[in-house]
């Protein structure tokens, strides 16, 4: 039975770590993992989670990209699990958007990301994939392929001043 799991918070050492690559995907090691991390996303209400948020250094992220109240413009993706991943192209457009993350409760920050991406990543079944995914889900992708490689949105921002708190994110939303 799939377990909600408890999020790193920023400052552990999990999260500034590379994380390794998944050998045997097929394992009931990997395969709980994926449970969890998907039971734990949609418990959080979140976009995305990655293994290393939840104190696991291997490469596995979920996204999991639905419209909400507060998001309704969002891309719809179910739960998706992503093991192995690796961006093989950018595009040079970028745009700047809030970011929250789990690791970092109550923070959000303007963190510019490139608009498309297109990534290879191995399914939960060991399937080789290849997508393309642009604005929302691309970003979503971004930064859960950040956490992957040790960095936080705090890395990506172009200036101090663009970190706020939650709320005064939500205060922006209604005005």
């Amino acid at each position: 039975m799939a377990r909600i799991l408890q999020i790193a918070q920023l400052g552990h050492s999990v999260l500034r770590a590379r994380a390794t690559q998944v050998n045997d995907v097929q394992s009931g090691e990997i395969q709980n993992l994926v449970d969890d991390l998907i039971e734990t996303v949609i418990d959080a209400g979140a976009a995305g989670i990655a293994a290393p948020q939840v104190y696991v250094g291997k490469r596995v992220f979920i996204v999991s990209s639905v419209s909400s109240e507060r998001l309704p413009d969002r891309s719809t993706m179910g739960p998706t699990p992503v093991i192995n991943p690796k961006i093989t192209w950018m595009s040079e457009d970028t745009a700047t958007f809030w970011e929250g993350c789990l690791s970092v409760p109550g923070v959000r920050c303007l963190v510019p990301r490139a608009t498309a991406i297109r990534i290879a990543y191995t399914t939960r079944e060991g399937n080789q994939v290849e997508h393309e995914y642009e604005d929302y889900v691309a970003r979503v992708f971004q930064h859960e392929y950040d956490h992957l490689e040790g960095i936080i949105l705090f890395d990506r921002i172009d200036n101090n001043r663009d970190i706020i708190m939650e709320k005064e994110f939500l205060k922006m939303q209604v005005s």
